[in-house]
């Protein structure tokens, strides 16, 4: 029985010490890409890249942000943005101050947004914008208004990553 009670405490002073977002959701997420029309070629600031429709596992904690480009429409630059998920607060409450600590340092209780990250372009010589869209291809708004209203966090988490850097000339992406 004491065996029992031993293995009991030792799991539980587990959680508190390493976060229960950091055992139940890790520290990166599955972000899926997406076009329309398929086959746009989406490059993220830290340098890899993959053709739509694809998937990257990224990191919970950091900003970050995408360039769709594909032959015929016009380049778009998306932010993707790490959030404080809603279920940090019940991490408080399970995993203590510790747990919340661990979790709030390794971005284990973020998540990242938009996810999925969908665009619909815009032809070459056509006259709008493009469109950041839902899981199931319903308008969310235009890249240009999503990206300014998180423009300020975002850019303030790439600078911190080294990936952002605003010279004289304005502001510079992908300046690592």
């Amino acid at each position: 029985m004491k065996r029992v009670i031993a293995l009991a405490a030792l799991a539980a002073a587990s959680f508190g010490v390493t976060g229960c977002a950091t055992v139940l959701n890790g520290t990166s997420q599955p972000v899926n890409f997406r076009s329309d029309p398929d086959g746009a070629v989406v490059k993220l600031v830290t340098g890899p890249s993959c053709t739509t429709p694809c998937q990257f596992d990224m990191k919970r904690g950091s900003d970050s942000m995408a360039t769709y480009s594909r032959s015929g429409y016009k380049s778009v630059e998306v932010y993707i943005q790490s959030r404080l998920a809603g279920s940090t607060f019940g991490n408080i409450l399970a995993g203590g101050v510790i747990g919340a600590a661990v979790d709030g340092s390794n971005g284990a209780s973020n998540r990242l947004y938009p996810n999925p990250v969908y665009v619909r372009l815009v032809a070459d010589g056509a006259e709008g914008d493009a469109m950041l869209l839902d899981k199931d291809g319903k308008v969310i708004s235009t890249v240009a208004a999503y990206n300014a209203k998180v423009a300020d966090d975002v850019l303030r988490g790439l600078e911190k990553q080294g990936l952002y850097a605003k010279g004289t000339a304005g502001q510079q992406v992908g300046a690592k």
